[in-house]
């Protein structure tokens, strides 16, 4: 779809004088209270969803110099006991066949939204969906640190 042109309208917005409701003189498409250059600034931080403490850069943040620390979520714990036995629950809703399956294997693998198994009995590996994890059981101590504190 092309922006408007033709009376009325200048770069796809409305001219002489009409503006949308809240938007003042000096705004065009930004943020209330925003000037134009600060909504670049307001670009880039939004893209991470927060802005870093006062101060600068966050810690652990690439280029500053301190190395990154992995935050505690499923993914972060698989890759740390890669190579371990597991067992992995899963459900898969609507589906008449088999609603519930239990894989178990070796954590080859673990990304945001999968895990790789590998079966030590028959060779076979899987492919897992985290959307379908329900939760994972190990025979053995866990690799694990929290990272806070």
């Amino acid at each position: 779809m092309q922006p408007q042109q033709g009376p009325g309208f200048q770069g796809g917005m409305p001219s002489g004088g009409m503006m949308p409701e809240g938007m003042g003189p000096g705004m065009q498409g930004g943020m209330p209270g925003m000037m134009q250059g600060q909504m670049g600034q307001m670009g880039q931080m939004g893209q991470m969803g927060q802005m870093p403490p006062s101060g600068g850069q966050m810690a652990g943040a690439p280029g500053n110099g301190v190395p990154f620390e992995e935050q505690s979520y499923i993914e972060n714990i698989l890759r740390l006991n890669r190579g371990k036995m597991a067992t992995v629950y899963m459900t898969f809703e609507n589906n008449e066949q088999w609603n519930a399956k239990v894989f178990k294997g070796i954590i080859e693998a673990a990304g945001r939204d999968h895990i790789v198994l590998s079966d030590p009995e028959t060779g076979r590996r899987y492919l897992l969906l985290m959307i379908y994890l329900d939760y994972v059981t190990f025979d053995e101590e866990l690799n694990y640190q929290y990272p806070f504190g």
